[in-house]
């Protein structure tokens, strides 16, 4: 796309540079400039009230989507189980699916090598149709066998949306497939909604390093495809008592899918945390001050009974390992209560909490940005604070044993 500025319109308003997120616009002598920073996204054209920005796009009446139908969602295993990622998704894809004007299922697609009886699971947690593709070149991930596989179904079934879970395997899979079926897709989503007027996918996410949260549509292809970080959707409580439909698929490959081979897998022990389930966490921020402070928090927690997190700051400072990093590049928490502590709220770290039910925060900065997502705000030193509250805990626990 090319753009220009329409000199006669300009009256120098600014509102075009204040759109602007690369700074590729200016106001000289009362006129709106180009820069050679300008990307030609766009931005600048929806600001401007004056037609005073041209562009060489066509105005085009969208395709007629009418046979794409239901709400799709990738459904991956790990091991001999579900992701948890795959039912967290299950229950978006239900919420999405009854806010649709035209009554659309939702679909689950299990690959892999005995992988059938997974199936009730899905159901149980809101899948109508479950699309089973087992064969046994899929026992073990690779990304062109199950590309191939997902594409063809794709390709035959039209669903209007195909929800992925953005773990290293549907990060791999997911801009493969897009690619293949020549698709738009929005990575790491942290809210989906249906537009009510035309029903298209809604898609939130982090952009310009978390510096803003960016609405995308796929206004001209379909499937919409987007990847959802694990802990940051809800999954449906298990309802045994569903009834689904179960559709075996025939799975044919090529050679040319084989030329990757699994030879052997080796577990890596690891400490498993599991952030996203916990009911309380405690996470610090550059405001701990180092690792003395986080055995402090790690005190509060012990006295909560709560996880322990960090913004990515700590973790690059050694005070914390990665698995317990939360924000856009770490891990999405939803807890019944998030502690916050010594932690400014930078958008890339809210981006990770805003699921929690009640947020606390302890700064001794009032005007830090987490405080405007906080229920509670204690303005004060973290050193003070924190000590004083696992004190009190420990007393109200020793309390209760009494």
């Amino acid at each position: 796309m090319a753009i220009w500025i329409v000199a006669e319109n300009c009256k120098g308003c600014g509102l075009c540079v204040k759109a602007c997120p690369y700074g590729g616009v200016v106001v000289e002598d009362k006129v709106a400039r180009l820069t050679e920073r300008c990307t030609h996204c766009g931005a600048c054209i929806e600001a401007c009230q004056l037609d005073a920005i041209g562009c060489d796009v066509e105005d085009q009446a969208p395709p007629d989507f009418s046979e794409y139908r239901d709400v799709w969602v990738f459904a991956e295993t790990a091991g001999d189980r579900l992701h948890p990622v795959s039912l967290e998704l299950l229950g978006e894809a239900t919420r999405l699916a009854g806010a649709a004007a035209n009554g659309q299922r939702v679909c689950a697609v299990l690959v892999g090598d005995g992988v059938e009886p997974l199936a009730a699971d899905l159901i149980a947690h809101g899948a109508d149709v479950v699309h089973v593709a087992e064969h046994g070149e899929l026992r073990s991930y690779r990304t062109l066998p199950y590309a191939r596989v997902l594409a063809r179904l794709v390709a035959d079934h039209k669903p209007s949306i195909f929800l992925m879970g953005a773990t290293p395997l549907g990060r791999d899979l997911a801009p493969r497939l897009s690619r293949r079926l020549d698709l738009g897709l929005t990575a790491d989503c942290t809210e989906l909604e249906l537009d009510p007027e035309n029903g298209g996918l809604c898609q939130t996410r982090p952009a310009f390093g978390g510096n803003i949260l960016a609405t995308i549509v796929s206004p001209r292809s379909r499937p919409q495809m987007a990847t959802v970080r694990p802990g940051v959707m809800v999954a449906r409580a298990a309802d045994p008592a569903r009834r689904g439909e179960i559709v075996r698929h025939p799975v044919s490959l090529e050679l040319g899918d084989l030329v990757v081979r699994v030879l052997s897998r080796t577990e890596v022990a690891r400490q498993q945390v599991e952030l996203g389930r916990a009911r309380i966490v405690v996470a610090g921020g550059r405001g701990m001050g180092g690792r003395e402070g986080f055995e402090r928090l790690a005190a509060l927690a012990q006295a909560l009974g709560a996880e322990v997190g960090g913004t990515r700051v700590t973790v690059e400072e050694g005070w914390l390992p990665p698995e317990r990093q939360i924000g856009q590049t770490g891990q999405s928490v939803r807890p019944e209560l998030y502690i916050a502590c010594g932690i400014s709220g930078a958008i890339q770290h809210r981006a990770g909490i805003l699921g929690s039910r009640y947020i606390v925060a302890i700064n001794r900065d009032r005007t830090a940005p987490i405080f405007e997502i906080a229920d509670y705000a204690l303005v004060g030193d973290v050193h003070q604070i924190v000590p004083a509250l696992a004190e009190a805990c420990q007393r109200a626990a020793r309390g209760r044993e009494a």
